[in-house]
């Protein structure tokens, strides 16, 4: 490595500063981009084992929210940050290839678990398989973690979230302007609200791809509001809640339409009975997920609800 990994997060963590509501936008978005890129960072040594599947998850949503913010406060920079939304997409795009199988052989070994011997062996049969696949996107992984591009990122990146007023737009001076996170956010928050209700129209009938474009859109809204929290009202962390129970049932959804392609494509070459079982409770338990999500779905339109949000933001005052 051309630098201490381990420095360099020092350094990092050193300069992060508290969101205020007379931030600028981009000045904002920058204290913000650090702590996410200190947790990043932080992710990458286990996520380069594999000791602990979560830290390739943890890593992963900390260049969630990375990106979601520069497309949220995009007016804010110059296009000379495009770079770095490149890079930061790849890296998410390989973590996501290892995550979605490490999801999946976790799945499949809690299922295996329930089976008598002789299945539990017909089904090892998948999870070897899988597990190859998992090695494959892991060493892609770290051979990008290696990679001199990458290391450029960290320089980089580090560099501009160091530099005030690097690669943001000049504010204008001959006129009057909102550029302040108060002025700002709570128009932010409700177009990303607004984004999300208007699925209303179409969950009774969604299909997969549907309700995939619906969890990134609550991921979008609970981003916005958790990466904005420090300025927000207390009541945020119960709005989000609600949001939460959302997206973890999507995200189950989620997770059975990748299974159903994984497995599919195992089961063409070596029909395994008792991983087609698998694969019928996993489209039993869509049932009962679908059930649920309109239950949730009702609840987080209520006023109670949508009152939560209402009073943090408020507190932008």
């Amino acid at each position: 490595m051309a630098f201490n990994l381990g420095e360099r997060i020092e350094k990092l963590s050193a300069a992060i500063q508290p969101v205020s509501p007379d931030d600028v936008m981009a000045e904002a978005g920058r204290k913000i981009l650090l702590a996410e890129f200190v947790k990043m960072l932080a992710q990458e040594a286990d996520s380069r084992t594999g000791e602990d599947i979560e830290s390739v998850h943890d890593m992963r949503v900390a260049i969630r929210k990375m990106r979601s913010l520069f497309r949220l406060l995009s007016p804010y920079y110059k296009r000379s940050i495009s770079p770095f939304k490149t890079e930061l997409r790849h890296l998410a795009w390989t973590l996501g290839a290892v995550r979605d199988l490490d999801v999946l052989i976790e799945d499949i070994r809690a299922y295996q678990l329930k089976l008598k011997a002789a299945k539990q062996a017909d089904i090892q049969q998948a999870i070897d398989v899988l597990d190859q696949q998992r090695q494959k996107a892991r060493e892609e992984l770290v051979e990008l973690l290696d990679s001199r591009l990458y290391r450029r990122l960290i320089k980089d990146f580090s560099k501009f979230l160091l530099t005030e007023g690097e690669g943001a737009k000049s504010l204008p001076k001959d006129e009057v302007t909102p550029v302040q996170v108060r002025h700002i956010l709570p128009i932010i928050i409700y177009h990303r609200l607004a984004a999300v209700r208007s699925y209303d129209a179409v969950l009774a009938e969604a299909d997969s791809a549907t309700l995939h474009a619906l969890r990134i859109e609550f991921k979008q809204l609970r981003y916005t509001l958790s990466l904005f929290g420090e300025v927000l009202g207390p009541q945020t962390s119960e709005y989000i809640d609600s949001i939460k129970a959302l997206q973890d049932c999507l995200g189950h959804l989620n997770d059975a339409v990748v299974a159903r392609a994984y497995l599919n494509e195992f089961l063409n070459d070596n029909p395994v009975k008792a991983l087609t079982d698998y694969i019928n409770s996993i489209e039993a338990k869509e049932s009962d997920l679908k059930v649920q999500l309109n239950e949730l779905w009702q609840l987080f339109n209520t006023r109670k609800i949508q009152q939560k949000l209402s009073s943090a933001v408020l507190a932008l005052r």
